[in-house]
């Protein structure tokens, strides 16, 4: 196992990651009713073609974590989810540049297709609102060296986030071509 990295303190772990997680879902929710009219001589529907790339290189990393931890790679499993939590933030910024400058997209499918995109788009939306703060938690967990604690939290954090990541690929794919 690996050592801590820092100390615990649950009171200010919670209040902090509480914080971070109402901030980010507060700023993506204010902003998605928010649309900048600028010109940046380019198409911005390519932050969405990001998106999509960095929600698949963030599910291919998390499945290779998850085959390190089965492996008892503790160090290159480390290496991996922090690398997705990185690439997450990145893909936090290019979310907002896109609906920050290319606003709402309707979907223009039909027939069954449409109900399935949308299922997966509202589930995918509602995870995606409430995953945070387990990816938080579980991290913590890890980085205090309580990992007990932390494989518990795992058990529910890796599903749903390898689940938002890789839905948040499949709305692109649904989405895109209807972009203008």
């Amino acid at each position: 196992m690996l050592s801590p990295i820092i100390q615990k303190n649950d009171k200010q772990a919670r209040l902090l990651i509480l914080t971070v997680s109402f901030v980010v879902f507060a700023a993506v929710v204010i902003l998605s009713k928010v649309k900048l009219e600028v010109d940046l001589g380019f198409d911005v529907h390519i932050f969405a073609l990001v998106n999509a790339v960095i929600n698949s290189a963030v599910s291919i990393l998390l499945v290779a974590a998850f085959v390190a931890i089965k492996n008892k790679q503790y160090i290159a499993h480390k290496n991996l989810m922090l690398t997705a939590m990185l690439l997450s933030v990145v893909f936090l910024v290019s979310y907002i540049a896109h609906h920050l400058l290319a606003g709402d997209t309707k979907y223009g499918g039909e027939g069954t297709i449409r109900y399935v995109y949308f299922i997966i788009l509202i589930t995918h939306i509602f995870l995606a609102a409430i995953i945070l703060p387990f990816i938080l938690f579980t991290a913590y967990r890890s980085l205090t060296g309580e990992f007990e604690k932390h494989k518990k939290l795992a058990r529910y954090t890796f599903p749903l986030w390898l689940y938002v990541s890789v839905t948040g690929v499949l709305v692109y794919l649904f989405i895109s071509p209807y972009y203008n």
